[in-house]
């Protein structure tokens, strides 16, 4: 989410930008740049919630693997303690 949030912030400020600098004949070679470098943040922001992203769904693919084993383990120790009880 602080990604995002970034990533909203960068846009703001690059529309402010764009509403100033609007009223001129044209944006000045600061202004070019300063559009590439939020441009290129949010390129690297965009990454970095892709990769947020796909951890957690690792994660969550790792948390339901440990459920699943943890509900096999339970079925078979209930399994097994009744076959002793049935022996006794």
């Amino acid at each position: 989410m602080k990604g995002l949030r970034n990533i909203t912030l960068l846009l703001l400020l690059a529309g402010s930008a764009a509403v100033y600098s609007g009223c001129s004949s044209g944006p000045s070679s600061d202004e070019l740049a300063q559009l590439d470098q939020l441009k290129s943040e949010v390129e690297s922001l965009k990454k970095e919630v892709a990769s947020k992203e796909a951890e957690k769904a690792s994660l969550e693919a790792q948390v339901k693997q440990k459920k699943d084993d943890l509900a096999t383990a339970e079925n078979n120790q209930k399994l097994t303690q009744e076959r002793l009880k049935s022996q006794q």
